[in-house]
């Protein structure tokens, strides 16, 4: 298993079903991995890993439905496509509501599931991308002291220099050295381009 490759993580009670997904993605070049149920999966430890997990709703044990919302509460966004043979309106809703990319009713048209989890996998990856890019302005956000956080908070706010200096009783000298190492350090090359640091790192800290 390449560890590099985003696999697709197949969860089903069902073996037939498990083999024939998982042959479907690997003769599209896709890597799958597959379980019998929920407890199996989160055993692996591969819940944070990169790619998709296609989910059975009828699991033994941990239900589906139910297994999402306990990797929703865990804080993992892994993307999740429902498969099921009883499905229905209230619980596709349900599944959907709290996140689902899919829900497809066996026995379902293999362009279908393929297309979903292509979905999966890219949204998987601009999720990943989005948050190593808030750890790394986290990161330099670190870097700052605290005045120069207080300043970079009011500066985003549109304040100019002198009133930031009769806000934090400071000489507008002061706020302008404070300012230009708070772009030094946040790698900002415009106000406009601090506005957006400092709304993704708070997007950050609220998830």
């Amino acid at each position: 298993m390449d560890s590099s490759k985003p696999s697709v993580f197949i969860v089903d009670d069902d073996a037939s079903v498990r083999d024939a997904i998982s042959n479907l993605l690997e003769s599209v070049g896709l890597q799958a991995e597959t379980f019998g149920s929920a407890d199996e999966f989160m055993a692996a430890r591969r819940a944070n890993a990169h790619g998709c997990l296609v989910l059975d709703v009828m699991l033994p044990g941990t239900r589906g439905l139910e297994f999402q919302e306990v990797l929703k509460q865990a804080g993992i966004t892994i993307p999740i496509i429902f498969i099921t043979a009883h499905g229905d309106i209230p619980m596709t809703s349900k599944a959907m509501r709290a996140g689902a990319i899919e829900f497809l009713a066996k026995p379902f048209p293999k362009e279908d599931l393929l297309a979903a989890i292509h979905r999966g996998l890219k949204l998987d990856s601009v999720k990943r991308e989005e948050r190593a890019e808030i750890a790394a302005l986290q990161a330099c956000f670190a870097e700052l002291t605290p005045r120069e956080r207080e300043v970079m908070d009011l500066v985003v706010t549109g304040m100019i220099n002198k009133q930031i200096a009769g806000q934090l009783g400071i000489s507008e000298v002061t706020v302008k050295i404070h300012r230009r190492q708070v772009m030094e350090k946040m790698k900002a090359d415009s106000l406009a381009d601090l506005v957006r640091m400092s709304d993704k790192i708070k997007a950050g800290v609220r998830h």
